[in-house]
């Protein structure tokens, strides 16, 4: 014989199946879901307080993560964006692909205020050229000492590294129409131009140049993870550009509530607290920092001009023409 579930027993039962089979899915950049990255530990926090699972996909590094947003467009299978910056708000914001959010969480502390309608902190550093202080060089204190220098160094290309895309806004910022003839200056300085910071990095540690293009905090992964002092960021007398990296909603998420409630747990303790010690960066709330980011240098952020689209073309056609020569 036949048996029939009453409606509340389906109701429970679909609940159930909602509740097991509910995902949030996050394109970020890949060394954010490595073992040794935040992304582990990220999803375990963030899975204890929902009832679903939270999907990282490793989706390429700044301009290629948004370019894959925007390819995809709305048939995107992404609900979060977490992982591009200050200097690719504008573009993303004219793609028309995110949401608002709900509002401002009051936690957020940053050494700058904070007021946009889309995009949320999640952690912030400045960029800086790191160095090995053993290695005897004679360390440059603004970008006209270092290109007057027989330093060599490796940077990230802008066009697919959020770090190398700061800093041709860093350098624009500090030198405005005379940015195009530090480049030219800078053009025999540099070893190569990688397309991501692992590779750039990787390369120096390997002794293939004597500085590279990363962050002052740098220096605190090989004091805390390796008890390395032989690590240290040049502090420069422009000031530095701080790169503030963000997380967004996509408009067409299915997962409305979810994708809500991931953007406020990025705002908590149980977030930040991952972020130093795994993206060796800052938090965007205020916590107690690990021992030894107190030996990090605490340089003047550099005055950024709006990081608008035309501003953007106008420093990568600089930098282009003054490499290409």
């Amino acid at each position: 014989m036949k048996k029939f579930l009453t409606a509340a027993a389906l109701l429970t039962l679909a609940g159930a199946s909602w509740a097991q089979t509910d995902t949030l899915t996050v394109y970020t950049y890949d060394s954010f879901v490595t073992d040794w990255g935040p992304g582990p530990a990220i999803k375990t926090a963030f899975e204890q307080t929902c009832d679903c699972t939270l999907n990282f996909v490793a989706a390429g590094d700044g301009a290629a993560l948004l370019a894959r947003i925007w390819l995809e467009g709305e048939r995107s299978e992404a609900d979060i964006v977490l992982g591009l910056d200050n200097s690719l708000m504008e573009p993303a914001r004219q793609t028309g692909l995110f949401a608002p959010h709900n509002g401002i969480p009051a936690t957020i502390n940053l050494p700058v205020p904070w007021q946009d309608d889309i995009f949320l902190p999640y952690d912030w550093g400045y960029l800086a050229f790191v160095y090995d202080n053993t290695s005897g060089i004679d360390v440059p204190t603004n970008f006209q000492e270092l290109a007057a220098s027989d330093i060599s160094i490796i940077i990230q290309d802008p066009r697919s590294s959020t770090p190398g895309l700061g800093l041709l806004f860093w350098v624009k910022a500090a030198y405005g129409d005379e940015a195009g003839a530090i480049w030219q200056d800078l053009s025999d300085n540099i070893v190569t131009v990688t397309k991501g910071w692992s590779e750039a990095y990787g390369m120096f540690l390997a002794g293939e140049a004597d500085m590279v293009l990363s962050y002052t905090t740098s220096p605190a992964y090989h004091l805390i993870a390796e008890n390395d002092f032989t690590k240290s960021a040049a502090e420069f007398s422009e000031g530095h550009f701080m790169q503030i990296e963000v997380a967004a909603k996509l408009k067409n998420t299915d997962q409305n509530a979810l994708a809500d409630a991931f953007l406020e747990f990025i705002a908590s303790e149980a977030f930040q607290a991952i972020i130093p010690e795994t993206n060796w960066m800052y938090p965007a709330i205020k916590i107690d920092l690990p021992d030894g980011f107190d030996t990090l240098i605490d340089p003047e952020p550099v005055a950024l001009p709006p990081l608008t689209v035309e501003h953007r073309k106008t420093a990568m056609d600089e930098w282009l023409a003054a490499l290409s020569q």
